[in-house]
């Protein structure tokens, strides 16, 4: 891993390879490593630039909460800073976000354009939903009744969030907010030639996800693995190769 700073933030990056740049940006509680059969197979064939996130792996957390327009924005420094014309960005889930707002936002920076198991879409609200929303609201109560209450909320509070949630510890204000971004109007802005990649069993984002994507961005194509989960490249780790080479023309 190679260090640099950028927007005062110190960041740690992976580079590897000679030719087209590829750009992988890692999900929720990943880190570049999350990555890593995926950079050193493409490693013979592009530039592959992997990082970890601000807030992630051996990067420094913001230093306030960022929604997911904000980490888009520290991707198009870092592209800036290693003076990358453009690139074709590879997003999992939580770099799927940062990918699409980039996409529809900086279309001159995205060649092509692949989201594995991305996040973006709002989900359907369930009951195991609105209960969490009243745990929530109970504990925000509980802060006014003094120390214990506050303790008390505290318990509450991260019993009513998602594992994600339970794990963020410093990031949570910046879960909440990537979270309740829908990305799903910018989907039709998106001009970059798009391959969707998904995993047949992956609950966390399910393939309905990537069948509204494919329907409302206008060069999509969608490819569901069998027998894999939320991390299909990894499931599927040889048939992911083989799609993806096809689609970026690896001889």
């Amino acid at each position: 891993m190679q260090n640099t700073e950028i927007n005062g933030l110190k960041i740690a990056y992976q580079v590897a390879g000679e030719g087209d740049v590829v750009l992988l940006l890692h999900g929720w509680g990943g880190e570049a490593a999350s990555f890593q059969p995926v950079f050193e197979w493409l490693a013979h064939s592009h530039k592959v630039y992997a990082l970890d996130l601000p807030g992630f792996g051996k990067s420094q957390v913001p230093p306030t909460a960022w929604n997911t327009s904000n980490y888009a924005q520290f991707v198009i420094a870092f592209l800036e800073k290693f003076r990358i014309r453009k690139a074709h960005f590879i997003g999992h889930s939580f770099g799927g976000r940062i990918s699409i707002i980039v996409s529809a936002e900086y279309p001159e920076k995205v060649d092509k354009l692949i989201l594995v198991d991305s996040a973006g879409i709002k989900p359907r609200r369930t009951t195991k939903y609105y209960l969490r929303v009243g745990l929530a609201k109970i504990g925000k109560s509980l802060r006014r009744c003094g120390k214990y209450g506050t303790l008390i909320a505290d318990a509450v509070s991260v019993r009513a969030g998602s594992k994600d949630y339970q794990n963020a510890g410093d990031m949570r204000a910046t879960l909440v907010k990537v979270v309740n971004q829908d990305l799903r109007s910018l989907l039709p802005r998106i001009t970059a030639s798009t391959l969707l990649i998904w995993g047949e069993d992956d609950k966390d984002t399910p393939v309905s996800f990537g069948q509204i994507m494919e329907k409302e961005i206008p060069d999509a194509g969608l490819v569901v693995l069998k027998e894999a989960g939320h991390f299909s490249y990894l499931d599927q780790f040889p048939q992911f190769c083989r799609i993806v080479a096809s689609f970026l023309n690896i001889g």
